[in-house]
């Protein structure tokens, strides 16, 4: 139990904080979001993407309401009984608002019930959290039906001109090739900051909350698997890599990394939903800044830092996604309400060595599925092929269609 005194001063001191901050760079997600809707608004994603700013923009558009950060160490031990003293504390400092504004809320146990009961009252709850595992299984018990999830990443290249006052250009993307797109990366340039954060998402949101106590392997495991971001990997195969015998140690750690938003991984097409459950995954990682601070190794492959660029931009927008490997592979297809609809090859550069095998796997892809039209993303060549387009990277990331 936390006293209520106690709760006063924190929720005065968090706002009081919250409001020194700036706006920062308007978020792409933000015109997307309707607050007036009758859901739970969930804002999920890797810690330090900026969702707190995010939720800062969204505050402007509440006049009154109420805030809180629950993984303030000033109220560590924060459980479900207290949330009937922070609703008064609430109530006493800012009067009745309707819009209740929610920072990692998901480090509580019961936090679903207490925004049940907010929303049964007409209230409106806007919550974030790193975690998208805890935040599913909760919402999918107390809250189906009364929720819609936003995925915020970090900067996207066009968020990252917005920060710099550029232009699209090669240039500009050069430097977002290199960078990546953490808010706190993009100001100071300090790698420091994307290891710490590497430690403390594995240490607060793996090793910790799921009570592991090989912490030296877990982290190797991750390590590795931003390295080899773009590459084919299997449990079976990572289990024997690591001596670890049983691959169920290895679905849990990849599940932990995914709920964690550090990696992703995509399965190979396939019809059959078992043949797509046991066949070779491929990784990608959150951040291609992020995997270079954090691996010697990945800068040294242009082709699959520019394969994870493309990734990352499909993720945004697309749930679906797969790989596409028969007689020849393309590296992506998307798939909407149960059809694939678009097939994306990435090569690094186009040329006579490469150019055969890049095109025939894209076209196998376009042939199987019957689709008009495929694209290759390269860094900076830009032709057509027949129905193929060939677009260099800083326009296909810079198309907000």
């Amino acid at each position: 139990m936390i006293l209520k005194e106690t709760l006063k001063k924190v929720v005065q001191a968090q706002r009081a904080e919250l409001e020194k901050r700036d706006m920062g760079v308007i978020r792409d997600l933000l015109p997307e979001i309707d607050l007036n809707l009758p859901h739970a608004i969930i804002l999920s994603g890797i810690r330090r993407c900026g969702k707190s700013t995010l939720l800062r923009q969204l505050m402007r558009k509440a006049e009154k309401n109420y805030y809180f950060n629950f993984e303030d160490s000033r109220v560590s031990g924060f459980d479900a009984a207290d949330f009937e003293r922070l609703e008064q504390v609430f109530k006493d400092e800012y009067g009745d608002c309707q819009y209740y504004f929610f920072d990692e809320i998901q480090v509580v146990g019961g936090w679903e019930i207490f925004v049940r009961n907010l929303l049964d009252r007409g209230k409106k709850c806007i919550i974030t959290g790193s975690n998208a595992s805890l935040l599913s299984k909760e919402l999918g018990t107390k809250l189906t039906g009364r929720h819609l999830t936003y995925e915020l990443f970090p900067f996207s290249y066009n968020e990252m001109l917005k920060l710099t006052s550029r232009k699209e250009s090669k240039s500009s993307f050069d430097d977002y090739f290199n960078d990546g797109g953490f808010p706190e990366f993009l100001k100071y340039k300090k790698n420091e900051l994307l290891q710490q954060l590497f430690k403390d998402i594995l240490n607060r949101d793996i090793i910790v909350r799921h009570k592991i106590r090989e912490a030296k392997i877990v982290e190797e495991i991750a390590l590795f698997l931003l390295t080899n971001s773009g590459k084919e990997f299997s449990y079976n195969n990572l289990a024997k890599y690591f001596k670890l015998g049983s691959p169920n140690s290895i679905i849990s750690y990849v599940s932990f990394f995914e709920d964690s938003y550090l990696i992703f991984t995509i399965p190979k097409f396939d019809y059959s939903l078992k043949k797509q459950i046991i066949n070779p995954k491929k990784i990608y990682g959150i951040d291609v800044g992020f995997s270079k601070a954090n691996s010697a190794s990945f800068s040294e492959d242009k082709g699959r830092m520019l394969e994870n660029l493309v990734f990352l931009h499909l993720r945004r927008k697309f749930k679906n996604i797969y790989y596409f490997k028969e007689n020849n592979e393309c590296d992506f297809l998307i798939k909407e309400k149960e059809k694939i609809t678009a097939a994306i090859q990435v090569c690094f550069e186009l040329n006579d060595e490469n150019k055969d095998r890049e095109v025939e796997g894209l076209k196998e892809a376009m042939r199987k599925f019957k689709l008009k039209k495929g694209k290759i993303v390269t860094l900076d060549q830009e032709d057509k092929i027949g129905n193929i387009s060939i677009v260099p990277i800083w326009k296909y990331v810079g198309d907000k269609s």
